[in-house]
Order: structure tokens, then sequence, then C-alpha cells
């Protein structure tokens, strides 16, 4: 039954049981004879996304062009990960050009939600995402350079984190523009619980991967006790329910306290990363694309050909872009320590708020090929915040109804609402997202838990 589910939903690329049966029986042997596990890892199956390179396996990140491409070696994460004792046993769908909130190829087709075909999974993890989903791994690894960690988790209903930047390894990855540091990729955990999110960053940062890895940050994980969550405002009422449901919760809490996050310009966080993803203008997505023929997939001509703010930029451009880019986190920086409950003017620090709690998406997983509005998502890649998703509930026609008194703000937030017919979301599963400050990944994982 499960290998009809793993079909149904395309989850898989590439299945690796002949290794995984090797790997398990060296480590039972290990512990028969040393009587001691490996690591903290020992026995653990890890399922990895297709462009994290294995050595020898396939490596072409949605192109086809690139079908020939092969890992020379495995990913300096994934090394970690196999020293602590893991067993890596499938690797898993990703889309063309890697920049959907979808996970959509010709190499592979769609990959779709396990809990309603007709709804994507998410991206561009989502073969991640659809796969844990089903129960068919416990603990996955993704990357995220505008949602796609947290899109896939949100949408089928799992527990993922997106570090701050240059906190995991990333070296031996495969993408395009691999050379940009405009708007940083991350890499991060998936699984079917808030601990497997923990195991794999204490895991990964015991073994002091900037000691290989120079461009990462030397940060151990730090446990931590302080949290206060701020809860922020969306306008369909299926993720307002689950905002609330969860600010009720933490009223609760002693120690918590909660008050209003305002927005700051997310719109203009739109236009500068969007303006910082491609500044060649798209020219390697183009060619990698173009070098074998392949039809180009509705979310990449979205995200490309249909998106005002891809061109190429001169060195110049590409400096005022990357200005625009400080300035503003220079202003969010200055609204998140201007929004707090202590104002006494010397609170300094006690007052400030320690994490944002907020949407991931407009609403619960997308039907096919309508993911196009990245905002919940992308504005903390802008930032460089990390972020963590986690589940709350199920979408339910009978609560969750279409709000037919309501006044879309723009074309975009129009789209989304129109979507929105309750009885083809039902089971969805509704996700939030707890927001901290850069290098803070520590406390949004215990405001989770």
């Amino acid at each position: 039954m499960f290998g009809a589910d793993v079909k149904k939903v395309n989850c898989i690329t590439e299945l690796l049981p002949e290794r995984a049966y090797a790997r398990a029986e060296f480590l039972d042997a290990y512990f028969a004879e040393h009587q001691r596990p490996v690591g903290p890892l020992h026995g653990l199956p890890i399922s990895v996304k297709e462009h994290v390179g294995m050595k020898g396996l396939g490596l072409n990140a949605g192109f086809i062009s690139w079908w020939e491409h092969k890992g020379e070696d495995n990913a300096h994460i994934l090394k970690i990960l196999w020293d602590a004792g893991c067993v890596f046993y499938a690797r898993t769908t990703q889309p063309q050009t890697l920049m959907h909130l979808e996970t959509s190829s010709n190499l592979y087709g769609v990959t779709v939600n396990p809990f309603n075909k007709n709804l994507t999974s998410g991206g561009s993890s989502g073969g991640e995402g659809a796969l844990i989903g089903l129960r068919g791994s416990c603990l996955g690894i993704g990357t995220d350079i505008g949602g796609s960690i947290r899109s896939p988790a949100a949408n089928c209903g799992l527990y993922a984190l997106k570090p701050t930047s240059h906190r995991l390894p990333t070296d031996g990855w495969s993408a395009t523009m691999l050379g940009q540091e405009a708007i940083l990729p991350a890499i991060g955990p998936l699984s079917t619980s808030l601990e497997g999110l923990k195991l794999v960053m204490k895991t990964v940062l015991a073994a002091k991967p900037w000691l290989v890895e120079p461009s990462l940050i030397p940060l151990p994980w730090r446990d931590q006790d302080n949290q206060l969550v701020s809860a922020g405002k969306n306008k369909l009422k299926v993720v307002i329910r689950a905002l609330k449901e969860v600010a009720e919760k933490l009223k609760a809490v002693d120690g918590v306290e909660l008050v209003d996050w305002k927005p700051y310009k997310h719109d203009e966080a739109w236009e500068i990363i969007a303006s910082l993803y491609f500044c060649d203008g798209a020219k390697e997505e183009k060619d990698a694309i173009e070098a074998s023929g392949e039809p180009w997939r509705p979310l990449s001509d979205f995200i490309i050909k249909e998106n005002p703010y891809v061109k190429h930029c001169s060195i110049e451009e590409v400096w005022y872009w990357t200005g625009r880019r400080e300035a503003y986190r220079r202003e969010y920086a200055k609204i998140w320590n201007d929004t707090g409950i202590d104002k006494s003017p010397h609170a300094k620090s006690k007052g400030l708020v320690d994490v944002i709690l907020c949407p991931v998406g407009p609403g619960v997983a997308p039907l096919l090929n309508t993911a196009k509005y990245w905002g919940y998502t992308s504005q903390w890649n802008l930032l460089d915040y990390p972020a963590l998703v986690f589940p709350v509930s199920k979408v339910d026609p009978k609560i969750d109804v279409a709000d037919e008194e309501y006044k879309p703000m723009n074309p975009k937030d129009d789209f989304n609402h129109q979507l929105y017919v309750p009885e083809s979301f039902r089971g969805a599963p509704i996700s939030l997202q707890l927001v901290g400050r850069r290098y803070e990944d520590e406390k949004i994982y215990i405001a989770e838990s």
C-alpha cells in the first residue's frame, strides 16, 4: 500500500536499496562488536532532496540538459550525517530551476500533496514534503532560498527549519548561480517531529563544519529558555483560525506575552528580493532549459518570464539592490526593536519581541500551478531570519467557510482569495511558522517546544 501511495504522489527520484541494506548491515555489525552506536543517528533512515549531491549519483537540479551530471563527492552535510550513523535510502523530487513553490519538472512530472492529489506538495523540496507527509520518511534534508523547505512542510503538515544562512554546510549541492551572494540559500531539516529538527541541528553543528567550510559561522547549537511570541495577521479565515488557536494557547503559558506584529513594507521586500534572485537576467536558468529544448514549466514561466523584476544587472545595479537590501534590513531591525512589551527608558532588550508567529502562505496547500505568492516565506530569506514551520490543524469546510464579504487589497490578494473553495481543500494541513532574528535559530525551536 505504501509503494502505491508513493507512486501516486510521485515524490521519489531514486531508491537506494543496495546502499541502504549494506549500511544497515555495517551498523548492526558495529553495534554487535562495540556495544555502542556509531553516533546519535545510528540506523536512522534519512531521505534527501536530489540536488544535494551523493557521490556517483545524478545531480541535475531539475534540468534535462544536466541529466548526465554526477556528484563527484557526497555533500558536506551528508558526510556529517553519515558519520553520525544515518542510512540514506531515498532521493526526492525537485522542480525545474529549483525556483518553484511547487515541484514540477520534465524529468519526473508533478509531485502532488499526500492529503489531496489536486493540491501541491509545495516546493522546491516538495518530494521531501510528500514522502515525509506519507510517513515514508521520518527525517529529510531540503534547501530554501524563498520558501523551499517551509512551503512543503506547511503543505504536508510537517515540522521544518530554515536556518540562518551560513549555519549549516552547503558544499556539494547543484544549482545555477552558485557563486551569487545577494540572497543566500540555506539547507535544513524536515521531520515528522519537532525533536527531529533539533537532532539534525545538534548533530551537524557538533561536527564543527566551519573547520572544513570556512564560510560557516562557528556557532554550536545553544539550548535556551526565554521566549515571547508576537502574533501576525492574515486575511484568509482558515489561517486566521490557526493563528487564533495558537495565540489562545500561548496566553495560558506562564512567561509568554503576546503583542500584535505590524508587517513593514513587505511589498518593497518582494521588489528587492525578486530583483536580486536573477541578477544575470536568469541567463543560467534559460540556458539550462533551452540547451535540451525541454518545455518551460508553468511556474518557471511565472518566476522568470512573467516576473517584471528579472533583468540583467550591471555591477552598479547589483550594488544598488544590495544597498536596498541592507537598508531594508536596518529598517526592519528598528521595527523589531520598537515592538515590544516594556517601553520604559531603561528596559533595553528586556521588552524585545523574541519570535514572530505568522502564516507560511496565503492559505493552505494551493491547487496545482497556482503557488504564485512567495511573500510569506521569501520575506524572511531577504532578512536572513530563521523560520520554523509547525502543523496546527486541518481544513474543515464546516468551520473554514469562504469569506464572501472580504474585499481584496490588490489583484494578487484577489487571485488567492478566489482560489479558496472550502470543499476543495478538505483535510489539507493548516500550518504556521515562527520567525526569529539572525542566528537565533535555537530561540524559535524553544518557543515552539
